[in-house]
């Protein structure tokens, strides 16, 4: 019996190695490449450009992509992705994602659908991006916001630096989860106390002072010098910092978010701003990050720091989610349950 995977990333020769090797069943068959074109014509102009290299156009007609895709038990894919997978695959039984955010998938054909779906949940380059969140707290704290102001005006204007020290200073990570926990760690590392949320709160985790369930966030937020937004975008999550829990924020907080931009509802944020509330905000997400570029008003306010969801962004190369594909098979093929299965209820 043959376990026929579709492979919609470059791998390694040792990836390739480890993959086949788990079982003689497996075929594996390699078409990093093959469905860029398609990805151009469905995903929206901004998407393409953000996330494909312009080089790269794509490989075989549609019938041959077609038939890539009947033959497919297994898909392991990376982002973007065909919307229509699902329809186009009636063999396929497990779909796994490279990227953590399951969110990534609400506009296709897989959502809720018959197939198993795995995510890479808090296996990314979570220490890449416990350190934009650290890098971007101390450029605010310094007032290093202030001097890319200066540049822009040709002049100094010392006193409105006004620096803070971050050691001895509380954080609350919203969601500490394999993100999360990252960013406690080095937080906790540079002298911080650290508190979080998580769904469940049950044990200690290396780096937190405290772990609270999330129905306690309004309770814990005005301990908070500092905010670091981790937890997965679900209807539960969409619009979390609002109104209300920036107003129990202390005066003078700084945030960072580096989760999904629903999260954050940006009308209260520039409210929130325009009051003189916050020190600074960190976005590598923003609503609308597929589509287009950031809400201009925020996007010019020199408190506010985008980037272009990088966070993740390393010259290391990590392995982890290509190690929970390779555990993941094994399982599979083993008929044992698999890790990180997406929850179509829970969102994530």
């Amino acid at each position: 019996m043959t376990v026929n995977i579709l492979s919609m990333i470059p791998l390694s020769d040792a990836g390739r190695a480890r993959i086949e090797g788990i079982d003689p069943s497996i075929e594996l068959v390699m078409a990093p490449n093959w469905f860029h074109g398609e990805y151009r014509d469905t995903w929206p102009e901004y998407t393409s450009r953000s996330y494909l290299p312009p080089n790269l156009q794509g490989e075989g007609t549609r019938q041959e992509r077609d038939a890539l895709l009947a033959e497919a038990e297994i898909v392991l894919c990376g982002f973007p992705y065909p919307f229509d997978v699902r329809g186009r695959a009636p063999k396929l039984k497990w779909f796994h994602q490279t990227p953590a955010g399951a969110s990534n998938l609400l506009n296709g054909d897989l959502w809720e659908s018959d197939v198993v779906v795995t995510t890479s949940r808090g296996l990314g380059n979570t220490q890449s991006m416990a350190e934009w969140t650290v890098g971007t707290f101390f450029y605010f704290a310094r007032g290093f916001h202030q001097a890319v102001a200066d540049r822009t005006a040709g002049d100094f204007e010392r006193l409105a630096y006004d620096p803070i020290q971050i050691q001895d200073k509380t954080v609350c990570v919203i969601g500490a989860g394999g993100i999360g926990q990252d960013v406690g760690k080095l937080c906790k590392g540079i002298g911080m106390r650290v508190i979080g949320t998580r769904r469940t709160a049950n044990a200690p985790l290396d780096g937190f002072d405290a772990v609270y369930t999330p129905d306690k966030l309004l309770e814990i937020l005005p301990e908070a010098d500092f905010v670091s937004v981790c937890c997965q975008w679900t209807p539960e999550t969409e619009g979390l910092i609002g109104t209300e829990t920036l107003a129990a924020m202390k005066d003078g907080a700084i945030i960072c978010n580096l989760a999904r931009g629903e999260i954050v509802d940006e009308t209260a944020l520039k409210d929130s701003l325009k009051a003189g509330k916050l020190r600074g905000v960190g976005l590598d997400v923003y609503v609308g990050e597929f589509e287009r570029l950031p809400d201009p008003e925020l996007w010019a306010d020199d408190r506010v720091l985008f980037t272009p969801h990088i966070s993740a962004a390393t010259d290391i190369r990590s392995s982890r989610q290509i190690d929970l594909f390779c555990r993941n098979l094994e399982a599979y093929i083993a008929g044992r349950p698999l890790e990180n299965v997406l929850d179509w209820a829970r969102g994530y």
